[in-house]
């Protein structure tokens, strides 16, 4: 299509030059009436298609450029359906993905990087690069919001490496007078919605991996999803995957942990695997704000699980935000981030499937050794490597977090790293399961 436009341009010019010529000849004979008229209509014919011209080449470069993000990012089947492009581009060829020849169903996931106004981009994209193993299994499409020139050229300077999309809608989000000082997470809300619809529905994927630009990631960062997206498309009860440990600091996980691997019902986020389906689920009705808290409503999971990872696989750097930090200083900056590469690919995960999970993760838990967490605390629970600490209510539950240094909140009732009501850690070598009595009813939503 690019070729055919350029012969046009050239079609276009050779027919101005022609009529130039052709005017300088009838401008050099002696004028008539009919000379005049003729000078005339050739001179309007001159400027008619020297408009045309211009007009052809914007198509052009509006298709140049498009061609460029779709040789960089073929689209994926279907990828038609509400393809945004500019109208007069409607009938542009569409390349077809080239499948990668060591895949008989090759799995090209884009990596999403959402950014704003962190220059510090650079640190993400940096490991995100250095770790990559192949640019067209794992294309890194940078979207950023905010508008921030420093930024914009720190992500402009990686070239070809990376691709830079940006949110064209930077005016105020409307939100109710109380919520004028959220105004920022009105912002990231919209930015995903568009981020996010760009990834599935302009550009085709079937998949994505969602990472903030205030991530680096742990070597096998990519070894781990590949393994894993299998694992989400096969069974239904899980709708992510997440490199995150919300309780990843050093005293509370495995120390030679980093093939382990869990399922949760709560919602890590900080680098995550979605598939399409998902996506076209969520995206009618995706909140104005606080989208994270609104993916972990009962009404959003629908009892479904993510994975996670017992080391994390991503780490954050970024203090600066609209939380103002809150959690940074005293939470995140601890967390311990993987230096021990495992390949996943190698193994068999299947275990994580709910149909094999489940009978053995609750059989670990409700056949461990009960004992009050002050006894765990002081060391008073002789052998074993596993024990459980039972809560009945939310206080009681907040408080035994707080003392196990695990974190205490909850979202829709659901404590973070939870499955099934019990939360997983270790403390001074040994396996704690902080869980509910065997009987456990379920989440209770009012728990917050």
């Amino acid at each position: 299509m690019p070729r055919k436009v350029s012969v046009a341009a050239w079609g276009a010019a050779l027919f101005i030059s022609w009529n130039a010529i052709l005017l300088l000849y009838l401008m050099s004979r002696p004028k008539g009436p009919d000379a005049t008229d003729l000078t005339a209509h050739v001179i309007r014919l001159a400027e008619e298609a020297e408009t045309e011209l211009e007009k052809q080449k914007g198509l052009l470069e509006q298709i140049h450029h498009y061609s460029g993000l779709l040789k960089r990012h073929p689209p994926r089947p279907n990828a038609a359906r509400g393809l945004e492009l500019p109208q007069r581009l409607a009938n542009v060829s569409i390349p077809s993905p080239t499948p990668l020849a060591s895949d008989p169903e090759p799995m090209v996931i884009p990596i999403l990087v959402v950014a704003c106004d962190r220059p510090s981009v650079r640190k993400c994209l940096d490991s995100l690069l250095k770790y990559r193993p192949s640019a067209e299994q794992f294309p890194i499409i940078v979207s950023q919001d905010c508008g921030h020139a420093e930024t914009a050229r720190t992500i402009d300077s990686y070239g070809d490496a990376i691709t830079h999309i940006n949110q064209p809608d930077l005016s105020e989000v409307p939100a109710p007078p109380e919520h004028r000082k959220f105004q920022g997470y009105y912002k990231i809300s919209r930015h995903y919605r568009w981020a996010l619809n760009q990834i599935f529905r302009v550009l085709g994927y079937k998949a994505a991996i969602v990472v903030e630009d205030d991530l680096e990631v742990a070597p096998d960062f990519y070894e781990y999803f590949s393994a894993t997206h299998s694992l989400l498309r096969k069974d239904p009860t899980l709708w992510c995957v997440s490199a995150w440990n919300d309780n990843g600091k050093e005293n509370l996980v495995e120390p030679k942990g980093s093939s382990i691997l869990h399922r949760s019902d709560f919602f890590p986020g900080l680098g995550w695997l979605l598939l399409r389906e998902l996506w076209e689920e969520l995206e009618p009705k995706w909140p104005a704000a606080f989208w994270d808290d609104w993916v972990r409503r009962p009404e959003q999971r629908l009892g479904r699980a993510c994975l996670r990872p017992e080391l994390p696989r991503t780490r954050t750097f970024g203090r600066k935000g609209v939380s103002q930090g809150q959690f940074f200083d005293q939470h995140l900056r601890f967390i311990k981030l993987n230096q021990d590469p495992v390949s996943f690919t190698k193994m068999d995960l299947s275990y994580l499937l709910k149909e094999k999970y489940d009978p053995w993760f609750l059989g670990q838990v409700y056949e461990a050794p009960k004992a009050r967490a002050e006894e765990v605390l002081q060391g008073q629970v002789p052998g074993g490597r596993t024990v459980r600490v039972e809560y009945s209510t939310r206080d009681t539950f907040k408080a035994m977090a707080r003392s196990f240094g695990v974190m205490d909140d909850l979202k829709s009732g659901v404590a973070r790293v939870a499955y099934k009501g019990v939360v997983t850690f270790t403390h001074r070598g040994r396996r704690v399961f902080l869980a509910p009595p065997k009987d456990w009813a379920g989440y209770d939503p009012s728990w917050s």
